[in-house]
């Protein structure tokens, strides 16, 4: 059980968004709390945390995922053209 006090403002748009969605203002509180913990641990998710992090020793080289193969040839080639 939960007791919550809410300003006046918010009381009100509490009660016309209820009234207007034809919902219970329990039902509009559950959903919102529900939708805010659905956001909070996405956020939070493996790749949210280093997101941050992702690229930050980059080479400055931005085709490198593309032309890796023409460079490992390059390279092959002069290790075994001696």
């Amino acid at each position: 059980m939960l007791n919550v006090r809410l300003d006046k403002d918010t009381e009100k748009t509490l009660k016309d968004y209820s009234e207007q969605n034809n919902m219970s203002k329990t039902d509009v509180v559950k959903e919102a709390l529900a939708m805010y913990f659905t956001k909070e641990i996405a956020g939070k998710l493996p790749y949210s945390l280093g997101e941050d992090l992702f690229g930050a020793d980059a080479s400055g080289q931005s085709d490198r995922s593309t032309t890796y193969k023409s460079k490992l040839k390059e390279k092959l080639h002069v290790k075994h053209s001696h």
